[in-house]
């Protein structure tokens, strides 16, 4: 019988009468009802609001400051666990209500991990440097970055980071985020550049960056070099116009399809399908190109498919990679007639200074004048564009730094194998860029906000000099800290005047977060490899890729064991959020009306992780009435004492067998990371088994209305164990509410200082579960289709499966047996 004795902490109890001991299998002791007015008078809550009121939150979120909470100790005899926290970038208003779900489930990893048992580093960052913040700060002034001072732009974007980070921070203080936000760092601050530059020079001389010129990504709009993977391809209207060439030798029509005719100023070949039978007369002679008269030799080549267009293909220098193949394997000259500017070269003649889209239609309108179009056809194309703009990238050869990564693939490959995935089909997304790599990273941007290269040229012998890490280094403006060249000896030095790529700032935050270069050794050794990455599927290809790269090449190690995944944000339709939709939700009014408990519960409950999920404010709102819920069963079980050793009757062995069931599902999904499983067991063990069910059973014995004490002290005992448990399983994910109610009833200190519940109660009462749900449904039914009320006394016999609970039973729904 020892699992039906319950010990608890010993706590005030009313004053009683000898027990009388209930067996499993007994009715219980029927004693003398008492002739006081009403068995509830005795009963008052300690809780004493009625409601759940989410402006409670920020008085908790106070006592979590004033306590230091959340504050990490490298010293500490547990074992770490640090969260390589994404640095969110404040690019403009409002802050997209998906990344802050986001980050309350970051938020919940490191609740988790603490009740785990782990002394958790949850750093906090905000990601200022880079693309994002120029254009707004363009737009939002209404000037052009090239237009201004350095100095005086620069002081501006900082201005608009402040604005708009401390609306970020107070948004991620107002969801109850637990990150020590004293030690908050910011990317584009010194600290934060002086490491970024120090990885820089430490790669420069394992000599793993070099400095090419390359046809490059590059986009028009924002004037800057980028990398693949700031690349999307997007399906747009494309005309695909079918022009006639001349062939010299033959004065026949050789009709070439494409949808760059303005780049015919630069094609320097003509290539034709080898096995196609039509154009092998026309092997190595010689194509006009229209408007501009140029003779190009026509070769075969496999590059050119018989299925698309016509067969026949111009190369330019550059239509796509396809072209800047072609020109490599034939050693092809270039003809650049597209410049930085995103405008037409000399080399397009009278076409010259126009823009691309221009140059585009005025080419097409004298083609057609002159006769030689034969065909314009309105297509879907899949167009490169910028990320960050949305504008057509060009293929423009550009003199940039490169950071090796072609030669690191295998290893990659090998490091991306061996991580913890969650949820793991999102490694297919990490391996299958790692595969589509064909270039080196190009780390140079030709932008002002961000962290300098910190090179000066000799201006002499024109070599590179860099100077020692240590300080954080503006070449553009500031004399360099060394007063000779190190080659020529020459004491003349031109400053760098490009920036680095933002993801090699935000690629180290594994390494700025353990303290990497600096003197403490222990806080590095304890807290680097991280433990965990949480991120968004959108920037696997980026963020995640480039972290691996980077802190492999520093340090030789994989920068954590363990990759967390969510999905996307939508709208209620399924759509992305974006301002020109108009469906964009604002996060802080959210929070202002439902709580943050209620939005964090939302997130949760929304859909298992790495999945898309869509906003709802009628779910959050759903999500709230379950916070009201808990709200008032605990106030209900606060009227009741708690008691320090009970015998158990059948209807208390038996919630407390879902009890165990529940903590032990709930831990499952909080080991994997995974809300949605606790968050969907909670909500369903509180809606159902508990609410519905036992509390409805157990009521009257709580009262102690025809029951003896002994039964009712076994109501108090197990439903302060359920509430308990519940709580302690609910912390990670409504941090607020369950904080709150325990400290009212459990204890002075913090929910949040304690760990997850054991699982100590035997599950063999579950097979009860359906007889009971099944019969409670059924009496239920019956009132209503007789037109009781549910405290109407009604006429039933119990199955014999459930005569274990025939008292609790008679006494929810008032049954007399049937004769």
């Amino acid at each position: 019988m020892a699992d039906c004795l319950m010990r608890e902490e010993p706590q005030s109890m009313p004053p009683s009468s000898s027990d009388s001991k209930d067996s499993p299998s007994s009715s219980p002791i029927v004693t003398k009802v008492s002739t006081s007015p009403s068995p509830f008078s005795a009963f008052t809550p300690k809780i004493v609001e009625k409601r759940w009121d989410h402006n409670m939150e920020l008085l908790t979120q106070q006592f979590w400051e004033k306590e230091g909470l959340y504050k990490f100790n490298v010293n500490s005899k547990k074992s770490i666990f640090t969260i390589d926290t994404p640095p969110p970038y404040p690019s403009g208003r409002p802050w997209h209500i998906g990344a802050l779900a986001h980050y309350a489930q970051i938020d919940m990893i490191a609740r988790t991990s603490r009740a785990l048992g782990y002394e958790t580093l949850f750093p906090i960052g905000i990601d200022r440097n880079g693309l994002p913040v120029e254009r707004y700060v363009e737009t939002t002034y209404k000037i052009e970055m090239r237009s201004q001072d350095r100095e005086k732009f620069i002081e501006l974007c900082a201005h608009a980071l402040d604005e708009l980070e401390a609306e970020m921070v107070g948004l991620m203080k107002r969801e109850g985020l637990s990150p020590n936000f004293a030690n908050k760092y910011r990317t584009d601050g010194e600290d934060y550049r002086k490491l970024t530059q120090r990885t820089f020079i430490e790669l420069w001389e394992k000599h793993l960056i070099y400095e090419s010129t390359y046809p490059s990504n590059y986009c028009p709009g924002c004037q800057t070099t980028i990398a693949d993977a700031e690349i999307i391809y997007q399906e747009k209207p494309t005309k695909l116009v079918s022009i006639a060439f001349k062939v010299k030798e033959t004065g026949e029509e050789l009709v070439i399809a494409t949808t760059r005719p303005e780049l015919m100023s630069s094609c320097q070949l003509v290539i034709v399908n080898p096995e196609d039978e039509s154009y092998k007369k026309l092997h190595g002679l010689h194509a006009v190109v229209p408007i501009f008269e140029r003779e190009v030799e026509i070769r075969p080549h496999p590059g050119a498919k018989r299925e698309k267009g016509t067969g026949a293909v111009m190369v330019c220098s550059y239509g796509d990679y396809h072209d800047v193949t072609i020109f490599r394997e034939l050693g092809l000259q270039e003809i650049i007639s597209i410049d930085e500017r995103g405008r037409m070269t000399e080399s397009a003649g009278k076409f010259q200074d126009f823009t691309i889209e221009e140059a585009r239609r005025r080419v097409i309108e004298e083609l057609t004048v002159s006769g030689l179009v034969r065909r314009i056809l309105t297509i879907k194309h899949e167009v490169p564009t910028c990320e960050r703009s949305g504008n057509p990238i060009e293929i423009i050869p550009m003199k940039e730094f490169y950071l090796k990564q072609l030669d690191f693939i295998p290893r990659l490959t090998k490091i991306a194998k061996s991580l913890k995935f969650n949820p793991a089909p999102h490694r297919q997304i990490l391996l299958d860029w790692l595969g589509s790599i064909n270039i080196d990273w190009p780390i140079s941007r030709r932008r002002f906000y961000g962290t300098e290269i910190p090179i000066w040229y000799c201006k002499k012998c024109e070599r590179a000099n860099l100077p020692k890490p240590g300080k954080y280094y503006r070449p553009w403006r500031d004399p360099p800290p060394f007063k000779k060249c190190a080659f020529c000896g020459n004491d003349e030095f031109t400053g760098e005047t490009r920036i680095l790529d933002t993801w090699m700032d935000s690629s180290i935050s594994p390494l700025y977060n353990s303290r990497y270069g600096e003197k403490d050794k222990q806080f590095y050794r304890r807290t680097y490899p991280t433990t965990i990455r949480p991120q968004g599927k959108d920037i696997v290809r980026t963020w995640l890729h480039y972290t691996i790269l980077r802190c492999f090449q520093l340090t030789g190690k994989k920068p954590f064991t363990h990759v967390w995944i969510t999905g996307m944000g939508l709208d209620e339709k399924g759509e992305r959020m974006s301002k020109s939709r108009g469906n964009v939700v604002d996060p802080g009014p959210v929070l202002e009306k439902y709580g943050a408990d209620a939005f964090r519960l939302w997130s949760a409950l929304e859909t298992s992780l790495g999945s898309d999920y869509r906003y709802s404010d009628a779910r959050v709102a759903g999500a709230r009435n379950t916070l009201t819920k808990i709200w008032n069963l605990a106030r209900f079980i606060s009227s009741f004492p708690q008691v320090k050793t009970v015998r158990l009757r059948p209807a208390d062995q038996w919630i407390l067998a879902e009890l165990a069931h529940l903590t032990k599902r709930c831990l499952e999904g909080y080991k994997e990371f995974n809300f949605f499983i606790p968050a969907t067991e909670l909500r369903d063990f509180l809606w159902g088994s508990f609410a519905s069910h036992y509390l409805e059973m157990a009521k009257t014995r709580a009262y102690g209305i025809g029951f003896t004490k002994a039964g009712q002290r076994a109501a108090w005992s197990t439903l302060h164990e359920c509430l308990r448990t519940l709580l302690l399983l609910l912390g990670p994910i409504a941090p607020h509410l369950s904080d709150r109610i325990w400290r009212k009833l459990y204890g002075k200190r913090s929910i949040h200082s304690e760990a997850f519940p054991r699982t100590m109660w035997k599950e063999m009462y579950r097979k009860y579960t359906r007889p009971l749900v099944d019969f409670n449904s059924d009496v239920w039914k019956m009132k209503k289709e007789k037109g009781l009320s549910l405290s109407s006394p009604i006429t039933s016999e119990i199955p014999p499966i459930l005569r274990l609970f025939e008292d609790d039973l008679r006494a929810m729904h008032k049954i007399s047996l049937a004769r």
